[in-house]
């Protein structure tokens, strides 16, 4: 007898979490479980500003899937294309090749990637902030960009050095602002040469508010406090063009910048473009089960998914969120246990817990069950949130153990080399140039 094939595609929230919970549900004879991921671990996003600021060490967000997974096989690569009549999904490996999985029965939460625009020099000199790469990254870039500030004696360099642009003003935009905005001002103090007074960050987002997700109130107090740290937060305005070294505004403003990150939102993965399936705003439409029409085998849910948002009614759909993504995984498990036992299906309902916002420091916004916290409790909340829901106990011990050093014994503030282009082949080794920054 033919064990059935579970294939699912993504190891972020709703990936690592539908296949826990099979694990759990089924004996190693009724299922084979196959995991698609890119990398081998499942990153906890919402953490990735305090990784950039260099409060937690990348490890400590990156959940090994060898170690919380035991059953499941873990195929290294992305998911390109999904045949709904063949029961395949083609996947290209790490290493480059292709391969084709046939399954019984498909968990599609491939997530998202950065949306981005038809602006001039945004592909060239845009940074991203998505995945543990580009956090890393953009750490070792910001503290290079001070000590280059510091060493040159031309002035317009100076000032493009010393400018920081952020595009997008949701949950995403706001952190990185704030965590990456108070590790330059910190460092300042290595460089006395430099005046803060030149340093420049700037929040750019076409929307009249900030963290309209949040509410109306907590969105101007987050609002207010970066602006006292000195953060000019421009709304109604986003890029025009974008050079080398300066951003223009699409109000004719001009800012001198040699660096851009743009978490001006998302789109879902590319291979939900591959089914021929009907789809709202990129996402696959679901129904309230997860399930796809006419491919009950088929399930979907997190970023990729349009799932009907029960709570609300009418044609609301679940929003994008991890708090969603998480609990959609118990139902997608459920669902797929409950085909195969010959069960009826459940349906996904889940009202909003609400949101917590990590503003730097000791300060953060916070909106747990409709009450509205700021300042240090709500960064407490915020904390406690965090380490209740990061994946696995090594994790948690690892997060608390730096919030705990780096409130203790503060930034080393050194550059890790995620600037240096080299592959580390032997061919490189006599290379010492970096790439230019």
């Amino acid at each position: 007898m033919t064990v059935p094939r579970i294939v699912i595609v993504g190891a972020g929230f709703a990936g690592y979490g539908t296949a826990r919970r099979l694990e759990r549900a089924l004996r190693p004879a009724e299922a084979a479980i196959s995991l698609v991921a890119p990398f081998g671990y499942t990153l906890y996003q919402p953490l990735l500003p305090e990784v950039a600021s260099g409060t937690l060490d990348p490890r400590s967000i990156a959940g090994p899937l060898h170690r919380l997974l035991h059953r499941t096989r873990i195929v290294p690569g992305v998911a390109l294309g999904v045949d709904l009549r063949d029961r395949t999904v083609t996947v290209n490996k790490i290493d480059g090749e292709q391969t084709t999985l046939r399954y019984d029965h498909l968990v599609l939460c491939p997530g998202s990637v950065t949306r981005t625009f038809d602006i001039p020099g945004l592909k060239e000199f845009g940074h991203g902030m998505k995945n543990l790469a580009e956090a890393v990254y953009l750490r070792d870039h910001v503290i290079a960009q001070l000590e280059l500030a510091a060493a040159t004696h031309d002035p317009d360099e100076r000032a493009a050095r010393l400018g920081f642009v952020v595009v997008g003003g949701g949950y995403s935009g706001v952190e990185t602002t704030a965590n990456l905005q108070l590790l330059s001002y910190k460092a300042l103090r290595r460089f006395p040469r430099l005046d803060p007074a030149m340093l420049s960050w700037t929040l750019v987002d076409i929307a009249p508010k900030l963290l309209p997700e949040i509410g109306e109130r907590l969105g101007e107090v987050a609002t207010r406090t970066l602006r006292r740290r000195g953060v000019d937060v421009r709304l109604g305005v986003s890029i025009d063009r974008l050079t080398a070294d300066e951003a223009r505004l699409t109000d004719g403003r001009t800012l001198p910048c040699r660096t851009l990150i743009w978490t001006a939102g998302v789109k879902p993965s590319p291979v939900v473009a591959t089914l021929d399936a009907p789809t709202e705003k990129g996402r696959l439409v679901v129904g309230a089960d997860l399930r796809l029409a006419g491919h009950p085998e088929v399930i979907a849910l997190g970023d990729a998914a349009a799932v009907p948002d029960l709570v609300k009614g009418g044609s609301a759909v679940c929003p994008p969120t991890a708090q969603h993504a998480t609990r959609q995984a118990r139902t997608a498990a459920a669902n797929v246990v409950a085909a195969l036992h010959g069960r009826k299906p459940h349906v996904y309902a889940h009202k909003d817990l609400g949101m917590v916002i990590d503003l730097g420091g000791a300060q953060g916004v916070a909106r747990p069950l409709g009450m509205r916290l700021t300042g240090p409790l709500a960064q407490a909340v915020t904390r406690g949130y965090h380490l209740a829901t990061v994946p696995g106990y090594r994790a948690k011990a690892r997060v608390l153990g730096n919030w705990a050093l780096h409130a203790f014994a503060g930034d080393d503030l050194i550059r890790l080399g995620f600037l240096d282009t080299r592959t580390g082949a032997a061919v490189d080794l006599d290379h010492t140039v970096a790439a230019p920054v």
